[in-house]
């Protein structure tokens, strides 16, 4: 039987550091004291210090901004996060990525209909509007503008925890993300798609904004599905 790994000292400063700002009623945002500050006032080397810091700005709970100093990142009060490590996935896992979003998304399509008011849409139509700008192959800029209007709507159906489960897949996952914009191939569609959706959104039509979630999602898969089975 293997013995439990037992605590590093790295380990407790990091637990030490995120004490210090949920006691400190730390916001995203707020300033952290400094790297000497901070070894003084948990009597630690300066390396031992920035190996926590390290951690924890790998999972968002900080930002160190060089020159500027260490802030409490905005993912410090998340329940979900993503995994910093992930790096490439294959095929069958793309497919897996899309069948994971079919399942959550349409739903909350529905959420977002029935919650939203209408100025908290005006960001959505200023995202499309975003989109619409860059259809003749800007695909830096129009992968952002999707996957902004992905992560927009899951937020205002209103459910923090979903609404992160799909930010994390939508951050994890974003060089898959754009590989399918690139095997999807069809910006024009995906573009009116995206508005019919926010179309049904703001008339208040939960079912149809979630039927229309899922016919883009699954459009998506099959189209990819045919290419990676005929490859041009």
């Amino acid at each position: 039987m293997s013995e439990v790994a037992r605590p590093t000292l790295s380990d407790a400063l990091t637990e030490r550091m995120l004490e210090l700002i949920r006691t400190g009623g730390h916001r995203p945002g707020d300033r952290l004291p400094s790297t000497r500050e901070l070894s003084q006032r948990f009597a630690v080397t300066t390396p031992t210090l920035r190996e926590a810091l390290r951690r924890l700005e790998a999972t968002g709970a900080i930002e160190m901004r060089h020159g500027s100093g260490i802030y409490v990142g905005a993912a410090i009060e998340r329940l979900v996060l993503p995994n910093p490590n992930m790096r490439e996935i294959h095929a069958v896992q793309l497919l897996e990525l899309l069948d994971a979003r079919i399942v959550i998304e349409p739903p909350l399509a529905a959420m977002a209909a029935e919650r939203a008011g209408q100025e908290e849409l005006a960001p959505l139509k200023q995202v499309l509007d975003e989109a619409g700008r860059h259809l003749r192959g800007e695909d830096a800029e129009l992968h952002d503008a999707n996957m902004t209007f992905h992560r927009a709507t899951a937020r205002l159906a209103g459910n923090s925890v979903l609404h992160e489960v799909v930010d994390s897949l939508l951050t994890v996952h974003g060089p898959e993300q754009r590989e399918i914009l690139q095997i999807f191939d069809d910006r024009r569609r995906d573009y009116e798609e995206h508005v019919a959706i926010l179309a049904a959104i703001e008339a208040r039509d939960a079912a149809r904004a979630e039927e229309l979630m899922r016919s883009h999602l699954a459009d998506v898969k099959t189209v990819i599905e045919h290419r990676m089975r005929s490859p041009r």
